[in-house]
């Protein structure tokens, strides 16, 4: 009979201890519980740690509530603009409500991924090339409110979004490196025209400062030779300018106060010829008496001198 109830109460024992082991669930610290009864979703979510559940008759689902980092498949699209690019993102999200996760979609997990990249084809054809390339702050806060709107009935909330990289074609990058490049050519043209502009009002102020002293202006001529002379060279360019005969003329010019004889008017070429014009005409005009004499004396017949 002892070794009857001895029996029975170790077959006890072994049933309690399975019993135990089939009920017992252990939830971690970054997971909760939510557990179904017979099909039916209990209230409660089981916190972290160590739970009981009934064997056979409920099921225990563990939710990750840490944030989850989701890449975005790169999406290809046309933009408003009618440019073809293939853009990636990621997504970062996390599980607030575990029974909402669980009942009201089937994976959260693929549904966000595939709400994620639709948003993300629907900001491409809604954007031009220059917001993807400079204005991404504002399109990832627009993907994020696209992705956002239907999660937060699935018990997801998104935390981030991010655009990773736009991808252009070869022709695409081509014409945006000649763009470029022809926007700096500019910038340098207008920066040498700048350039020369302060220099010519400089070299204007400098021929003005000369032209008031002009024993600069040969002193600066002298500094060329010196500049020129220190290179070795074997030709010697020496410029004359005109400025610097000016200044020898007027050296030469007599002092001012000293009384000199003026020199008599030359006679010029008009006057001369005003002068031998009437002379000339009267010539022609006139006959010489010699040769009407001589005229006379052949027209008589038998004429001689005497």
């Amino acid at each position: 009979m002892v070794e009857e109830l001895v029996a029975a109460g170790a077959a006890l024992a072994s049933a309690g201890a399975v019993y135990a082991m089939a009920a017992v669930r252990v939830v971690k610290q970054y997971e909760r519980g939510v557990v179904f009864r017979l099909g039916r979703l209990r209230p409660e979510v089981r916190g972290p740690g160590l739970t009981l559940v009934v064997p056979l008759v409920d099921r225990l689902r563990r939710v990750n509530m840490q944030i989850v980092t989701m890449p975005v498949p790169a999406q290809e699209g046309i933009t408003r603009d009618n440019v073809t690019v293939r853009v990636d993102a990621v997504v970062y999200f996390r599980v607030t409500s575990p029974a909402d996760a669980i009942v009201r979609v089937e994976d959260y997990r693929f549904a966000v991924s595939q709400m994620a990249q639709t948003s993300l084809r629907s900001i491409i054809g809604k954007s031009e090339l220059d917001d993807l390339l400079s204005n991404r702050e504002k399109l990832n806060q627009g993907l994020e409110l696209m992705i956002d709107s239907p999660a937060v009935e699935w018990g997801v909330t998104i935390d981030r979004v991010d655009i990773k990289d736009v991808s252009l074609p070869e022709t695409m990058k081509r014409s945006m490196a000649r763009q470029a490049e022809a926007d700096r050519e500019r910038r340098a043209r207008v920066i040498n025209a700048d350039a020369e502009l302060q220099a010519s009002k400089k070299l204007a102020e400098a021929a003005q400062q000369m032209a008031e002293t002009p024993a600069a202006l040969q002193l600066r001529l002298l500094q060329t030779v010196v500049a020129v002379a220190a290179e070795k060279n074997s030709t010697l360019v020496l410029p004359f300018p005109v400025e610097l005969l000016r200044f020898l003329e007027r050296a030469q010019q007599p002092v001012a106060g000293v009384p000199q004889q003026a020199p008599a008017a030359p006679e010029t070429a008009e006057s001369s010829m005003q002068e031998q014009i009437p002379s000339a005409v009267t010539g022609l005009n006139q006959k010489p008496q010699g040769a009407k004499s001589s005229q006379d004396q052949t027209s008589r017949p038998g004429g001689f001198r005497q």
